[in-house]
């Protein structure tokens, strides 16, 4: 664990913090947070008062800082169970620190989580802070999972003449492997201040027309079942979903989500 609990541009309940919900009536809703207020070690009571009733909950552990032991304890006379495992494959996103969470206010507002409760469906979270590089190396690793659907989403991570040669290889790597499971690749974020930067508008573009040339070879050499998200509404265009240009707010992440969501669900149901 870091002794940073927060960084500059995110909150330590985001960086350092745990996240509890509660499926209530259904629908899984927001019940408390473990704030962090110093290092090591952290006790907090995350809700208390509500009526007896067996529940389920699902506890977000910390975005970026690791959490070495976390202990959890009930009320006498209330017991806690773990939850029956999900028995569909999971969805495997792959990217950068966006993936990762940065920079939600709380680790339930990470677009992979936001999504998980909508969709009822568990997401295996690889965001790799300024290393989604797409490594050869990586996309073996990847292919040793079996998931329901890959989503790579690290373009923010590469150069512009790097997108093209890298994205084919790592898409054939997973698709020698798994040769059904569909993958989506996400265009990189509109960065809130490319508007007035032409350099960072035309690197932009570059990677967005790089990743669109690999994905149209990818589909002439007969990769199938291969997806292509467009990056725009991923943030929308008022600039407001980003708290540095770059790492999305809650709100960014609640963007991120809306534009995915439709998306994935389609990918996930041609499955079925």
């Amino acid at each position: 664990m870091n002794k940073s609990l927060a960084l500059p541009h995110m909150p330590a309940t985001g960086v350092s913090g745990l996240d509890l919900y509660v499926n209530h009536s259904g629908r899984w809703q927001w019940l408390g947070a473990g704030r962090p207020e110093k290092f090591p070690d952290n006790e907090a009571t995350l809700f208390s008062g509500i009526p007896a009733g067996k529940r389920a909950y699902v506890l977000y552990l910390p975005l970026y800082n690791g959490a070495i032991k976390v202990e959890l304890g009930v009320e006498p006379g209330f017991v806690l169970e773990p939850a029956p495992v999900c028995g569909k494959p999971s969805v495997v996103w792959y990217g950068t620190s966006i993936t990762q969470g940065g920079c939600a206010s709380r680790p339930g507002m990470a677009a992979s989580n936001i999504l998980s409760r909508r969709m009822d469906q568990e997401f295996i979270n690889l965001g790799f802070s300024g290393n989604g590089l797409m490594e050869p190396e990586m996309a073996h690793l990847l292919a040793e999972l079996n998931p329901a659907l890959y989503v790579l989403a690290n373009m923010e991570n590469l150069k512009a003449e790097q997108v093209f040669e890298r994205a084919t290889a790592f898409v054939e790597i997973l698709r020698a492997a798994h040769p059904r499971t569909p993958i989506l690749l996400v265009e990189p974020v509109r960065f809130s201040h490319a508007f007035l930067q032409p350099t960072v508008n035309y690197e932009l573009l570059q990677k967005r027309s790089e990743l669109r040339r690999a994905f149209e070879t990818l589909l002439r050499n007969g990769v199938g079942n291969l997806h292509y998200a467009h990056g725009d509404a991923l943030y929308g265009e008022d600039g407001e979903a980003a708290v540095d240009g770059v790492h999305a707010t809650d709100l960014g992440f609640m963007r991120q989500a809306n534009s995915l969501e439709p998306i994935l669900r389609q990918l996930l149901e041609n499955e079925r």
